[in-house]
């Protein structure tokens, strides 16, 4: 093939500017990326050469090689892994398919620091070597391909790149960087071989330099470093998860948590185990410290990376977690399974379902850990719950096994707490005497949760009420009906039941209203015909003159509105209107000449102060209007 130059993908060229421009604060990023990548690409050879031992070529040491050239002024980067072919290396570093650039620039703010860190965890690590490199050549040829079918690749990082064919001796890819002036001292053994240590030592592959010695200089001139032709190993070159836990730092740990998730931050927690018995495997898991951008895209794959006996077999794997789980980083390598796993074999293996149960259970105990030590390790199940909770609370409804468990953990904002830290048991300590259920109100969000006419009468009474407004709350609760021996009940379904805590007379003057209103209340339900299933007085009302409530066992109107709004179908329920009848609007109504125009304001206000919208937005709006005037 003759040179060919291409475009950019336009999102790919506007994040070059980005990286060329602003993400200065943290250089060195781009050789740990690189570095990660090639050992990416030899992880994926030893792969596919369980299949197809003819990939190796006559070269089974798989391995990284790090090179410079102080007067070339490049630093390069090779691997003898998979490699490219030239469709591949048009496709992979010419486009940004599913990297989420987009959604990169979005989250951009304008701290170097903080952008810089971004790179790694949108699947744009190859870019940030125009961090220090004004051009990027890159050599490839794809395992088991002849050698004439190599691939140069060459770009400034502005516009456009371009794309020869280059014969290849040898399989793998080599990234050259042309260094910028001021990105020099990256042409330097010491400075490549800390950072090196600093973020590769543990991946369980040689990573490569040419050794070097010192040469007196001669007739007066000053001494220098020579290479000598040999190369030195200059990581560790082992896998952290064989290695004992005694033997490896917190340092280390969290490094290596920084590789297999393109994370800078720390991670909160982790567990390394080996577990022995009818299915042996070792798991190194890790809870991050930061949702990831894509943590709800439903088509995003997400699990741990398995091995087995050290190879590496798929990143991903879902099988190994619960979904509610998905944000949970780390490794699995597993005794047992075979070499040539394949995820519909995942998806069956009795070994793998003893190896799933094994790996929630230990993540689980690393959150109750983080949860039962929250003041004393910096409110680490704080932020753990502030990034991940309404992902946990999924697991309510999808794992029956440990919904008990998941229920000691998940926590609420409250009408005695805006923040979200209380606990079922907390609820459960401060219950009023004669309190016989937990109560409970799902809304939007929190400001139309704590303002909720339906909060009144237990405001009034000094009850507690859980308020829930994450989306998953209204799901997930279906499938929770007690908590410890007491039952959950929504104050927006059914009738009001305080049960030792309402007074007789305060339940005879309900009676004695819903006698009195008897008429009133049979004219509402007729002229509320088609909105409402049934109108009645209140027993929860204090200011309010009406409020919508659900039948005991019927859908919410805001579990109906959510599945409408995801394009579900949603059974077409009525709500019930009650009325309150001490309020002026409702003394109002009784032979009022707009009682029909009162009616319908009156329910559709109810349906506002819930979340809701009128059915006819401009019909409402007229009578308001016609009222006022």
């Amino acid at each position: 093939m003759t040179k060919q130059t291409h475009s950019f993908q336009a999102e790919v060229a506007q994040l070059l500017h980005l990286v060329t421009h602003s993400l200065y604060s943290n250089q060195e990023i781009f050789l740990r990326e690189l570095v990660s990548n090639a050992s990416d690409a030899c992880d994926k050879l030893r792969f596919e050469a369980i299949n197809d031992g003819g990939l190796y070529e006559n070269d089974p040491e798989l391995k990284v090689q790090v090179t410079f050239d102080k007067d070339a002024k490049t630093l390069t980067i090779t691997d003898n892994g998979i490699g490219m072919s030239t469709q591949e290396a048009i496709d992979h570093l010419g486009t940004i398919a599913k990297s989420g650039t987009k959604d990169f620039v979005s989250k951009l703010s304008g701290d170097q620091k903080a952008d810089s860190q971004l790179i790694g965890q949108f699947g744009v690590g190859f870019y940030s070597g125009f961090i220090v490199a004004d051009k990027i050549t890159v050599e490839s040829r794809r395992a088991g391909m002849q050698a004439s079918e190599g691939v140069r690749w060459i770009s400034g990082g502005s516009g456009d790149f371009e794309v020869e064919s280059i014969e290849r001796a040898t399989r793998g890819t080599s990234v050259i960087l042309h260094l910028r002036d001021d990105a020099l001292e990256y042409a330097s053994a010491w400075k490549l071989k800390s950072i090196i240590g600093k973020y590769s030592d543990h991946i369980s592959l040689p990573i490569q330099m040419e050794k070097e010695e010192w040469k007196e200089g001669e007739n007066d001139q000053p001494g220098s470093m020579v290479k000598t032709g040999e190369w030195e190993t200059v990581n560790k070159a082992n896998a952290i998860w064989s290695r004992p836990k005694k033997d490896v730092t917190t340092e280390e740990y969290d490094a290596f948590y920084q590789h297999i998730s393109h994370d800078y931050a720390a991670p909160l927690a982790h567990t390394h185990n080996r577990v022995e018995g009818s299915t042996e495997y070792t798991q190194l898991l890790y809870i991050p410290s930061k949702a990831p951008h894509d943590l709800w895209n439903r088509d995003k794959k997400g699990g741990l990376k398995l091995y087995v006996k050290r190879v590496f077999i798929m990143d991903d794997a879902e099988a190994l977690l619960p979904t509610y789980l998905r944000f949970v980083k780390g490794v699995v390598d597993s005794a047992d399974l075979p070499l040539n796993v394949s995820r519909e074999l995942l998806q069956e293996s009795r070994d793998v379902k003893a190896i799933r149960e094994g790996c929630t259970k230990r993540v689980l105990s690393m959150l109750e850990d983080l949860a039962s030590n929250n003041e004393t390790n910096e409110g680490k199940f704080t932020t753990f719950y502030g990034e991940f909770g309404a992902v946990l609370k999924e697991g309510l409804g999808e794992d029956h096994t440990n919904k008990e468990r998941l229920l000691k953990l998940v926590r609420f904002a409250s009408t005695s707490s805006d923040t979200v830290n209380v606990s079922l048991a907390d609820y459960k300590a401060r219950m009023k005497e004669g309190q016989e259920a937990i109560y409970y109100i799902t809304a939007d969000t929190l400001a139309a949760a704590k303002n909720s006419p339906q909060l009144e009468v237990f405001k009034k009474k000094g009850i507690e009420v859980l308020l829930m407004t994450d989306r998953v709350d209204e799901w997930a609760l279906n499938f929770v009906q007690e908590f410890d021996g007491t039952p959950l009940q929504s104050v927006a379904k059914g009738a009001v039941d305080l049960g030792k805590l309402q007074d007789e007379s305060e339940k005879k003057a309900a009676e004695e209203a819903a006698e009195t209103f008897k008429p009133l209340l049979a004219k509402l339900k007729e002229a509320l015909k088609d909105k409402a299933e049934d109108v009645r007085i209140t027993t929860r009302l204090v200011d309010s003159p009406a409020c919508l409530v659900s039948q005991d066992h019927g859908m919410s109107t805001q579990l109906a509105r959510m599945l409408k709004q995801a394009g579900q179908p949603a059974p077409d329920t009525k709500p019930v209107l009650e009325v309150n009848a001490e309020h002026a609007l409702v003394k109002k109504l009784e032979g009022s000449v707009h009682f029909h125009d009162l009616a319908h304001i009156l329910f559709d206000q109810a349906l506002l102060a819930e979340g809701g919208l009128p059915e006819d937005p401009a019909a409402y709006v007229k009578r308001v209007n016609a009222l006022l005037a």
